[in-house]
């Protein structure tokens, strides 16, 4: 439950920062950047957390679970590797693409663009034990390394939208709104963790690394909202059997409540560092850096 609520959306920070033109500016790169590797974090998660489940609590047959902690967390990372040479390694996406760009075919390289990307994914849970977002996250890498990354994105990109709006309706569907009157300190306290807990500490961690007062609060923003990777974790979860249905009622929640009140955060960003100027000296200095 509490790596859930750690996962901020690279989706909803970056149409932030977009709506407000600093994508491309110091703040947004570093806020960009905290994501990515929170995301590749979080992918890891993913990965270790099957093999791991008996030791938290699962009630489900685990061929493993005799095994010693290192010797689970050894044979998983060791699946990886192997899946990331044979894929990775071969650079043979890159060929095929080229192959399909060739015949001047839209249509079929857009099919193409979609069918490695499932296949790879679906490959990775299959044959190398490791999960389908690891797989789609390294078919992803994987495409990035032919010349025709650019295209394969612009191709996708109707898919990719269209894909989104499938999840976030997927993801209403499975919200329950008794929880909001059932249990509205519950949902009150996740949103304050999600909020001012996340906040707070990304605050204090950039500028303990001597960033300007603006760049702590642009970050802290940022991380003031859950989404994908939460769902993806607490499905998992509930799979594992190591989160009831209530950490996922409240974990959705607490992604659309957050994200419905990110762009307020963003908002505050102006009055809070006027705010925090005039009653901190140290804030005062550490702006003008």
């Amino acid at each position: 439950f509490g790596m859930c609520l750690s996962c901020a959306s690279t989706v909803v920070l970056l149409k932030g920062l977009e709506s407000r033109g600093i994508l491309e500016s110091g703040d947004g790169q570093i806020a960009v950047g905290w994501l990515v590797v929170e995301d590749i974090m979080t992918v890891l998660i993913l990965v270790l957390l099957p093999p791991l489940a008996s030791l938290l609590g699962s009630p489900l047959q685990n061929t493993e679970a005799s095994l010693p902690l290192w010797q689970i967390i050894g044979i998983t990372l060791a699946q990886v590797f192997g899946f990331m040479m044979l894929v990775v390694g071969k650079r043979l996406l890159p060929w095929l693409l080229r192959q399909v760009a060739k015949t001047g075919s839209r249509e079929l390289f857009t099919l193409s663009v979609l069918v490695f990307a499932i296949g790879i994914a679906y490959g990775a849970a299959q044959i190398f034990h490791v999960s389908f977002a690891l797989g789609a996250f390294f078919s992803g890498m994987v495409m990035r390394e032919s010349r025709y990354s650019h295209r394969a994105a612009m191709e996708s990109l109707p898919l990719r939208d269209a894909f989104a709006v499938i999840f976030f309706v997927g993801v209403g569907m499975m919200f329950d709104p008794k929880v909001l009157y059932e249990q509205p300190l519950h949902v009150l306290a996740v949103l304050a963790i999600i909020i001012l807990g996340k906040g707070l500490v990304a605050f204090g961690l950039v500028l303990l690394f001597r960033y300007t007062l603006h760049t702590a609060l642009t970050v802290a923003a940022a991380l003031a909202q859950i989404g994908e990777f939460s769902f993806i974790l607490a499905a998992l979860g509930l799979q594992l059997k190591i989160l009831p249905q209530e950490g996922m009622s409240l974990v959705l929640a607490g992604a659309i409540i957050s994200i419905a009140l990110n762009p307020f955060a963003f908002a505050t960003i102006g009055p809070a560092r006027d705010f925090i100027k005039k009653r901190w000296a140290f804030a005062r200095r550490m702006d003008a850096r």
